[in-house]
């Protein structure tokens, strides 16, 4: 092989080494010295690289190394992308962690939105949330608490954990969110404990879920018809 000719077979290489994106015959061709037997070259670096760890390959006219395909099961990474919660379930999760145990009622209202099904759907999935019982009221409406998951992911002792009013304000969240300003006054005023005594004298009108009534409570509280999507709520 001629000087000339190796030299060109190697900035056919860098060149293809380089690029993003395939390149075709003819913007390989501009890239080398003049009455460059472009095709040639290409044909002799697809057999130098034929079984190496990267190939040569032709996709629709154009060219670009790729891995070799008995190669790339094993160099395929799997990365988990945390997804960031929505406001809604923020401040959903927020008025369930203050409030417990609340119904989606009570969410609602604290709120002044309807609440999407989604909403309480990405909760449970977390493990943040659990069904705890019913009330006994029209309705027999499924009341929601925390978990133990939802302490330890936020690092929490327990309920007596949470953050008071000073330290919400502190953080900005009074001002950006109406529905944790509400939810912060309310838990200093007394929200907080007059919830745990609404769930002393309702205990007897709270049923604890085995398996199967956990999994019929949930299926009965969110009915198939179609919910308003959390992109049409309005604070």
């Amino acid at each position: 092989m001629s000087e000339e000719r190796f030299q060109s077979l190697r900035l056919l290489e860098a060149v293809l080494f380089a690029t993003a994106e395939p390149l075709s015959e003819a913007a390989l061709a501009a890239r080398l010295p003049a009455d460059t037997p472009v095709a040639a070259l290409i044909d002799e670096l697809a057999g130098l690289y034929a079984n190496r760890g990267v190939n040569l390959v032709c996709r629709d006219q154009r060219w670009a190394f790729r891995t070799a395909p008995d190669l790339a099961a094993l160099l395929r990474i799997e990365k988990e992308i945390p997804r960031k919660p929505s406001r809604a379930s923020v401040e959903t999760l927020a008025i369930i962690a203050y409030h417990q145990p609340v119904t989606r009622a009570e969410i609602e209202e604290i709120r002044g939105v309807a609440l999407s099904k989604g909403t309480l759907d990405s909760l449970l999935e977390a493990g943040w949330i659990r069904p705890k019982g019913r009330r006994h009221t029209p309705g027999r409406p499924v009341t929601w608490v925390t978990t133990e998951a939802f302490y330890d992911h936020f690092g929490l002792e327990g309920r007596d954990s949470l953050p008071g009013i000073e330290e919400l304000r502190a953080a900005g969240l009074l001002e950006t969110r109406s529905a944790i300003a509400v939810l912060g006054v309310q838990a200093m005023a007394g929200a907080v404990p007059r919830a745990e005594a609404e769930a002393e004298t309702d205990a007897e009108d709270e049923t604890e879920f085995d398996d199967e009534a956990l999994a019929r409570s949930v299926a009965e509280d969110f009915p198939e018809e179609e919910e308003p999507g959390e992109g049409a709520e309005s604070s």
